[in-house]
């Protein structure tokens, strides 16, 4: 078949790869003049199927409340006038259940560790090199009240067979040897070791480019119009480059595949929650982390990055804006010097902003819609790195109608119409 993939995303590039691998004549396309150059572009660089859970939870409400109220706060709502903006809230407080939350958690954890094992599998495959490293991730406890809390989270790791280790403060320094000039800033953490991490857009960039070389068709500098539909099913995909026929499209745009199905009658429960990064150069790699650290009290992650230091995240509810307040990028150097002083060099710094595709449950949208030939691979909100390949194949399965390779129960649109 002919298969058009919207967007050049980690998520549409990874698609584009399985699809073509399936036999299908690929043609990505992308308003950007190359892959991964929006919200792939310098993200946390985790890969962390452990901690593949919803923003949905029970508690979520009254502690979203607190933070509102935080000096560097992890949570940022700017209310407007926004019918999709006020909807989406609506949906995810309805999902701060437990019955929910371990509903949306199972299908997550399920996609997580099966694209994690896909990564690794494509990386034996492929000379991708993305400044990967495979030394886990730590999750990093200031207060005591975090430190006993962390029993649920453990819980449920145990329920899914995911390996962990609970560590005091010197067992946190032994792991990472770089918070020894901050011991007095936590009391312990919990490290998952089956973690990864690795630059996303070095990742997707390389395979956008070995695709290339294996006639897989990229239109950058392309922006999309519309999806055209003949006797009731995909029939084109009309761009500012011109038109090109489709067997089948797939719709992999992150937080703007909502605005792209609805002219065909799809709703789409997918709202931009924004993200912040900063991008440091290592001053001196001894005090530097070995791998991923997460702040659990500001909701940051620190991860090195070859010889970088990439610190990420913060939640900001503002529509599909871009800006780059100083506030927030004075959160993270905050969070990086405090917990590694002298480790980066603080003059040199890549501030960045991306828009993660959320739902208000939390799993991803995977799947066929009401349109014959239209498909959707988006709304992996923080998790895109860490589902992008697990995401990739189950779609390609999907598209081609053979076995899906994972159970794809609730993950498809129908679970919003039930």
């Amino acid at each position: 078949m002919k298969v058009a993939v919207l967007g050049a995303g980690v998520v549409g590039i990874t698609s584009a790869y399985y699809l073509a691998e399936a036999g299908h004549e690929v043609t990505v396309i992308d308003r950007q003049p190359g892959p991964a150059l929006e919200t792939s572009f310098a993200n946390a660089g985790e890969v962390s199927p452990g901690y593949a859970s919803p923003w949905a939870a029970p508690g979520i409400p009254l502690k979203a409340m607190r933070w509102l109220f935080m000096r560097h706060a992890p949570l940022i709502l700017r209310p407007k006038l926004d019918l999709a903006m006020v909807r989406w809230i609506v949906a995810m407080l309805r999902n701060c259940t437990a019955a929910r939350y371990a509903l949306n958690k199972s299908r997550m954890v399920r996609l997580a560790e099966f694209s994690r094992d896909e990564l690794a599998a494509l990386r034996e495959r492929l000379p991708l090199d993305y400044d990967q490293r495979t030394l886990g991730t730590l999750q990093l406890f200031r207060t005591q009240k975090q430190l006993d809390a962390s029993a649920d989270d453990i819980a449920v790791l145990q329920s899914y067979g995911v390996s962990y280790e609970v560590l005091d403060r010197d067992g946190c320094v032994r792991a990472e040897p770089g918070l020894a000039a901050s011991r007095d800033r936590f009391v312990g953490g919990l490290r998952l070791p089956g973690d990864e991490t690795g630059d996303c857009y070095k990742f997707t960039a390389a395979l956008a480019e070995w695709l290339a070389s294996r006639g897989v068709c990229f239109r950058y500098d392309t922006d999309i119009e519309a999806v055209e539909t003949a006797s009731g099913r995909v029939s084109a995909v009309q761009t500012t480059q011109g038109r090109l026929a489709a067997d089948a499209v797939l719709v992999a745009l992150g937080s703007h595949a909502p605005r792209q199905v609805q002219p065909l009658g799809v709703r789409l429960p997918v709202y931009p929650v924004k993200g912040y990064s900063i991008t440091l150069p290592i001053a001196e790699p001894d005090r530097a982390p070995v791998s991923t650290l997460l702040d659990e009290s500001y909701k940051v992650a620190i991860t090195r990055l070859g010889d970088r230091i990439r610190v990420g995240g913060m939640a900001e509810i503002s529509g599909y804006d871009n800006s780059l307040p100083a506030r927030r990028q004075e959160t993270l150097m905050h969070c990086v010097n405090d917990l590694f002083p002298g480790a980066a060099d603080l003059q040199e710094t890549g501030y960045w902003s991306g828009l993660r595709p959320m739902t208000p449950d939390g799993p991803p949208i995977i799947g066929a819609t009401s349109v014959p030939g239209l498909f959707l691979n988006t709304g992996h909100g923080t998790l895109g790195w860490t589902m992008a390949c697990g995401s990739g194949r189950l779609i390609a399965s999907l598209i081609s109608g053979t076995m899906p390779p994972i159970d794809p129960e609730g993950l498809d649109i129908k679970r919003y119409s039930s």
